[in-house]
Parts: C-alpha cells; sequence; structure tokens
C-alpha cells in the first residue's frame, strides 16, 4: 500500500466541508483547524496549526456536553451527568467521533506523522475532532455546535448506558482498596518505548505494596486505566467495566 507523501491530503477542506460541514463557509479558518503542527513544520506557507481551535474546542464540548445531558436526561443525578460527560469527551470516543465522519482523510500532517498512522490514531483525531468543534462555534456559535454533534451523542451514550461504559475503572478499583483498609492504589510507568509521536507506555497498578495488574497503551492515560482493568479482572471484580483498550 502506498502512503500519502506530505505535500498532499486525501481530502481538501473545500472537500471536507462540502461533505460534512455543509454551508460551512470560512475555508481558512477550517484549514487551521485540520492542520497539524507536524505539517506546519514543512510548509512554509501554512500560517497556523490548530493547537488554539483545539484548546477552544475542547472547553465548547464541556459545556455542550454538558448541556445535551442536563436536557436529554432531566431526571439522572449530578454524579451520573458528570461520569457519563467524562465518557463521552473521553479521548477515545472523541476519536470514534472522528472515525464517523472519516476526518482522518482529511487531516493535514507532517510525513512523519502520515507514516506513523497518525491520521488514525486515538489522540491525533481526537484533537484535530477538538479543533473542528473549535471552528464550527467560531462561525456557528454553540446552536451550530450542537447541530452537528448532537446526533453523534444520542448513539454514544446510548452504548454508554446499555454497556456501562460510564463507569470508570480506576475509581472502581480505589473503592475496592478503600473497602479493604488499603491505602489508594499507585500507579508506576515501568516502560515508555517508541519514537515520540508513536511512544507506547507500561504502567504497573500498586495495592497494599504489591503490583495487582499492569497495563499498557500509547499514552499513560490509556496505559493507567488498562492496568486498573486488569488488577479489577484479577480481582473478579469486572462486571460492567468496559475493557477495550485505547489507542491512545
Amino acid at each position: 500500500m502506498n502512503l500519502p507523501n506530505s505535500t498532499t491530503v486525501s481530502e481538501t477542506p473545500q472537500e471536507f466541508a462540502n461533505r460534512v460541514l455543509q454551508g460551512f463557509g470560512n475555508l481558512l479558518l477550517l484549514s487551521r483547524a485540520l492542520t497539524h503542527r507536524s505539517y506546519l513544520n514543512e510548509h512554509s506557507e501554512a500560517l497556523e496549526d490548530n493547537e488554539r481551535l483545539e484548546f477552544l474546542g475542547d472547553a465548547v464540548l464541556d459545556f455542550v456536553v454538558g448541556a445535551w445531558l442536563y436536557n436529554r436526561y432531566p431526571e439522572m443525578p449530578e454524579g451520573d451527568l458528570t461520569r457519563m460527560r467524562s465518557a463521552l469527551v473521553h479521548t477515545a470516543q472523541l476519536a470514534d467521533f472522528a472515525r464517523m465522519i472519516d476526518l482522518g482523510k482529511a487531516m493535514r500532517l507532517g510525513r512523519g506523522e502520515l507514516q506513523a498512522g497518525g491520521n488514525d490514531r486515538s489522540g491525533l483525531l481526537c484533537d484535530t475532532f477538538e479543533a473542528v468543534i473549535g471552528a464550527i462555534y467560531l462561525e456557528q456559535g454553540i446552536d451550530g455546535v450542537m447541530k452537528f454533534i448532537g446526533p453523534m451523542l444520542i448513539t454514544a451514550s446510548e452504548d454508554i448506558l446499555e454497556n456501562h461504559k460510564d463507569e470508570d475503572p480506576k475509581s472502581k478499583l480505589q473503592e475496592w482498596a478503600q473497602g479493604k483498609g488499603y491505602q489508594a492504589p499507585q500507579y508506576m510507568t515501568r516502560n515508555a518505548s517508541g519514537p515520540d509521536h508513536s511512544k507506547l507506555f507500561e504502567v504497573d497498578v500498586i495495592i497494599n505494596g504489591k503490583v495487582s495488574g499492569g497495563g499498557v497503551g500509547y499514552s499513560k492515560q490509556a496505559a493507567t486505566k488498562q492496568a486498573a482493568i486488569n488488577a479489577l479482572e484479577r480481582l473478579g471484580l469486572t462486571e460492567h467495566i468496559p475493557t477495550k483498550t485505547d489507542k491512545n
């Protein structure tokens, strides 16, 4: 299979807008949202990467998802709403949203990131999705963001509730440890290998002075979560806990 070179992308911002964001007019803003810093380093004509838009989109998503949940589930307690929001704005979930709209083929990445499969890596997909949300907010406001993401939230929230994906394995493990009179579990990075753009982390979870589980992932967060899941599996406490490993 031939990889795309650093001077081409599979889809232009205009094509992406026509396919996914009908009516989006500011193509310079959209182009910025799709541009990773690795592309900027290789293309002097590119003026700005998407990191500021990612920052904005992250904040907008927290608000929009919170407001959507508040209205969608009027009887849901505050604690459950908080867990649901965390599940909906988690890296893995936002990356799934990005895959739903085939965002990867419109991402503007440098040669190294493309060769490393960056356009299908959860971390980069999540970041770019947040940047696109930031761009939509700047052009169309909260209503535009809600119109764009609302249908995705319906599908994802139903899946989360049906499969209990809002339950946090780290929290469940800590509750178990404290119930046994132990201190809170400690997570220690055992190893980190690979290039900076695709580093693999290995994490152990220690309870009462003993290694109780281990996990790997392409971020410390993902490896830590997997270590907690592994510990829960050993303890026979994995009912309703999702076991899918995040890519990032």
